[in-house]
C-alpha cells in the first residue's frame, strides 16, 4: 500500500485509535469523578455514604453481589460487629469489615446502633479523654462495645459494663473525622 490509498488507511487507523483513546480517557475521568462523589453523595436511602452500622444478628451472610442469587462469600457469627456501608442497591448494602473485606448484606441484617471493635492486643479504656487519665479497664483486641460519642481523637464507649474513653485509633467503627454526639 503506497501512495494516496496507503496514507488514507494509515490516517483512518490513527483517527480510530485517537477516538478509542479519547473514549477510554473520558471513561477513566468519569470513574475517578464517581469515586470522589461516592464519599460525598447520599445513598439511595438519603443517608450519607460511607457510614457505619452494626450486624443485627449473630449470623450474617456476606454475598458477592446484591441478591440471594449471588454466592455467600463469608458468614459472620457475631452480633453487633461494626461495618462500614459503602454503597446501596435496592434493599442491599455493600459493607466493609475491619479487615477491609467487601461484600453485600441485606438491609434487614443491619442495625443503626453504633458499635466498635477494639483493635490491637490490649487497649486502655480511660476515665477522661486523655492519655494521662485514670485507667477504667484494659480491653482485649476483638472486643465489641457500644459507641456513645466522639469528639476529636477520643470517643466515649461502653464495653462489658465499663464506661470510658478510647483513642479513635484504638478501634474500628468511625470515619476519621466523624463527630458523634
Amino acid at each position: 500500500m503506497t501512495g494516496r490509498r496507503g496514507r488514507q488507511v494509515v490516517l483512518n487507523a490513527l483517527f480510530c485509535f485517537g477516538l478509542l483513546f479519547s473514549t477510554y480517557a473520558e471513561g477513566l475521568a468519569q470513574q475517578a469523578g464517581s469515586e470522589t462523589r461516592e464519599i460525598e453523595r447520599p445513598g439511595r436511602t438519603g443517608l450519607p455514604l460511607p457510614r457505619f452500622a452494626s450486624f443485627r444478628s449473630d449470623e450474617v451472610n456476606l454475598r458477592t453481589g446484591p441478591g440471594v442469587r449471588y454466592p455467600i462469600e463469608w458468614v459472620y457469627r457475631r452480633q453487633g460487629l461494626p461495618v462500614e456501608i459503602v454503597d446501596e442497591f435496592e434493599t442491599w448494602r455493600r459493607v466493609r469489615d475491619w479487615e477491609g473485606t467487601l461484600g453485600w448484606v441485606h438491609q434487614s441484617m443491619l442495625s443503626g446502633r453504633r458499635t466498635l471493635r477494639v483493635q490491637g492486643d490490649q487497649v486502655a479504656l480511660r476515665r477522661e479523654p486523655s492519655e494521662s487519665a485514670a485507667l477504667v479497664a484494659w480491653l482485649e483486641g476483638g472486643v465489641i462495645g457500644e459507641l456513645k460519642g466522639c469528639d476529636g481523637g477520643w470517643c466515649r464507649a461502653e464495653v462489658a459494663g465499663y464506661d470510658g474513653w478510647l483513642m479513635r485509633s484504638d478501634f474500628y467503627g468511625t470515619l476519621p473525622r466523624e463527630d458523634l454526639q
